[in-house]
């Protein structure tokens, strides 16, 4: 275990020297988050807030990961066209709008939650496989798995600062639906970083080529 912290340690340490690449990986900590706080407290808001029945939500769930493979190909094509990092960008801006939607579903109609759902899968499956892509060519060239490496360390160390956020909103409100709604915050914050990376020179000190678009 030593030797994997100092490997990570390490590898956080050179990540300075490529600060396009840190910072989109500080957008990610942020805009990732707040989509894995929506997806794991879906459930929970459907069934305690809305009052759908967990079979329902069951179905929800199954519906979602269907739609999700067909995202990631709606994507895939639309970030051939415009680039990795504007369709990215736009995908935040869809999840955001999820955020606020989903505040104003209705309570005991699942035809409005399974909507929401189907909405949720569309964007989900695309901006988790292109952020991958995006942060693929924003590593330096063969140095591919310890970077990840880091990817994955960093994403698991935060990912509970969205539940705490989304629980502690619910303690203070007692509403659900403000829980929900406050997690627009990890979308706004992680846009406005990913909006400043320059994506061009991140790839090219990295020492990548970089695409006709991205």
């Amino acid at each position: 275990m030593r030797g994997a912290f100092a490997q990570l340690h390490d590898t956080f340490t050179e990540l300075r020297g490529y600060p396009q690449t840190l910072l989109f990986l500080l957008a990610y900590l942020f805009f990732n988050d707040g989509i894995q706080t929506v997806i794991g407290s879906s459930s929970l808001y459907g069934s305690l807030e809305l009052g759908i029945s967990q079979s329902q939500v069951l179905l929800t769930f199954l519906v979602v990961q269907l739609v999700a493979v067909g995202g990631a190909l709606l994507f895939g094509r639309v970030a051939a066209r415009f680039g990795a990092w504007r369709t990215v960008l736009g995908g935040l801006v869809v999840w955001t709008l999820v955020v606020g939607v989903a505040y104003f579903v209705p309570a005991r109609v699942f035809a409005a939650f399974l909507a929401l759902g189907i909405l949720i899968g569309l964007v989900m499956g695309g901006t988790q496989a292109l952020t991958r892509s995006l942060y693929s060519q924003l590593v330096p060239r063969g140095r591919e798995s310890e970077f990840f490496s880091l990817y994955q360390a960093m994403e698991r160390g935060t990912s509970w600062f969205g539940t705490l956020i989304f629980g502690v909103v619910h303690q203070l409100t007692h509403s659900y639906r403000l829980s929900i709604v406050a997690l627009v915050a990890f979308f706004v914050v992680g846009g406005v970083l990913l909006a400043r990376v320059d994506v061009r020179e991140g790839i090219r000190a990295a020492g990548n080529e970089a695409p006709s678009v991205v």
